[in-house]
């Protein structure tokens, strides 16, 4: 009894005076307590709450649908990291990812769910998105009653790719036609206004590149491996799986299992058991060939469905590789008009040097006459002021070396300016 009363808290009454003193103190505190749960409790909300979709069939209808992040994992069997790839509020990089179910698109401003029978596009007044839901509408319109030798997935996708590099091209053109007069014009006259144009315009080139070179990376990373790819063909997949139901493997589990059990309880003679030895083994060799030939003939058909998309994305492999050509061009024009500024820069550099030189010898050459005219002027008895010749010889005398040293310095620049220019 004792330890248990030694155990029980202590109640609010029991606490001495010098603690109510604080209670304000701690009233504070947990009201900003009660502030930051409510509003972490305010994000958690905002990133589970529903968002607007646009929901396009293979038959080119649309709908506007309203649905939350969990409705859209559970549908597509997507998980969460996915999904933060088509939310606007974060900035990711170009993304084409296969998974079982879906096709998960995030290129520039197109950001999609494709699956065999559907695309959920995130629903934004974005121009790419509009253009991408209006065209993709039209072309399945207009393929309704066509063979097309594309699935639906692939359709979507090819959109995708060609609405991007598409755009990309077109602010490739817009950045050529906008960066080459300011660089000829930079070229010809060099002052601050011009250079900060071509800083900036160089900033917006360094970035365009890194998203042209991510989406080059993509494309060139799903042609290089053979499994995402064959992930990426939805329809196959499903076709594949409704052509072997649940029930029928429910079934099958369920005769083996009873088979299995009776084999257990049931007593075995040596030679009952040789022949059920014999029937697993046939059993287990015709497995085994039904799985062998099963297995190619999925891989026959994943062969083909790669080469259809392989060549899918080879066409926009070349393209957007053209535009990262261009990028890379105009990368180098930029660095030729920066060493053309250097050499000119230099060059001023170098006159500048000469002028220094020159300023340097006429000067010295001024304290010289400025040391005779010294010499002469100090009031000293001297046997050379009574001959008055002497005044004249000292001037020649002067003039002829001071004449030297500027030739001699002359030669100088002249010598430099050639080390300069080799």
């Amino acid at each position: 009894m004792e330890r248990s009363r030694s155990r029980t808290p202590l109640l609010l009454s029991d606490l001495p005076e010098s603690t109510s003193s604080n209670n304000t103190e701690s009233a504070q505190l947990n009201e900003h307590e009660v502030r930051g749960l409510s509003g972490i409790q305010g994000l958690k909300k905002r990133g589970h709450g529903t968002r607007s979709w646009i929901k396009i069939d293979p038959l080119g209808n649309t709908s506007i649908l309203e649905l939350d992040k969990a409705t859209i994992m559970r549908h597509c069997s997507l998980p969460g990291r996915d999904l933060r790839l088509l939310d606007p509020l974060f900035i990711y990089p170009s993304t084409i990812l296969g998974r079982e179910r879906a096709i998960v698109v995030s290129l520039e401003q197109i950001r999609c769910i494709i699956t065999a029978d559907e695309v959920i596009l995130m629903n934004s007044l974005d121009g790419c998105v509009v253009q991408y839901k209006s065209e993709l509408c039209k072309r399945l319109e207009s393929n309704k009653d066509q063979s097309d030798d594309l699935p639906f997935e692939f359709r979507a996708l090819e959109l995708a790719l060609e609405l991007t590099c598409l755009s990309l091209d077109a602010q490739v053109r817009e950045l050529q036609m906008e960066i080459y007069p300011v660089l000829d014009e930079l070229a010809s006259s060099i002052n601050t206004v011009n250079l900060e144009r071509v800083r900036r315009l160089k900033g917006h080139l360094l970035a365009l590149t890194q998203r042209v070179q991510k989406v080059r990376d993509e494309i060139e990373h799903l042609m290089d491996d053979d499994g995402d790819m064959a992930e990426m063909y939805l329809t196959e997949k499903k076709q594949r799986s409704e052509g072997y139901p649940l029930s029928d493997l429910c079934f099958q589990s369920n005769t083996s299992g009873e088979e299995t059990n009776v084999s257990k309880s049931a007593p075995v003679s040596p030679v009952r058991s040789l022949s059920g030895a014999h029937k697993l083994q046939r059993a287990f060799t015709s497995f085994v060939s039904s799985s062998r030939n099963g297995s190619l003939l999925s891989s026959s058909n994943f062969g083909e469905n790669i080469d259809k998309l392989e060549m899918l994305l080879e066409a926009y492999f070349v393209g957007i590789d053209h535009t990262l050509s261009k990028l890379s061009s105009l990368k180098e024009y930029i660095d030729d008009t920066e060493d053309l500024i250097n050499f000119k820069l230099g060059n001023v550099q170098n006159h500048l040097i000469q002028f220094e030189l020159l300023l340097t010898a006429a000067t010295f050459l001024a304290t010289v006459f400025a040391a005779v005219t010294a010499v002469f002027g100090m009031n000293l008895p001297s046997t050379v002021f009574d001959n008055p010749s002497t005044f004249n010889w000292v001037l020649v005398f002067s003039g002829v070396a001071c004449s030297m040293i500027r030739a001699s310095s002359l030669d100088s620049v002249t010598s430099y300016r050639r080390k300069l220019s080799s």
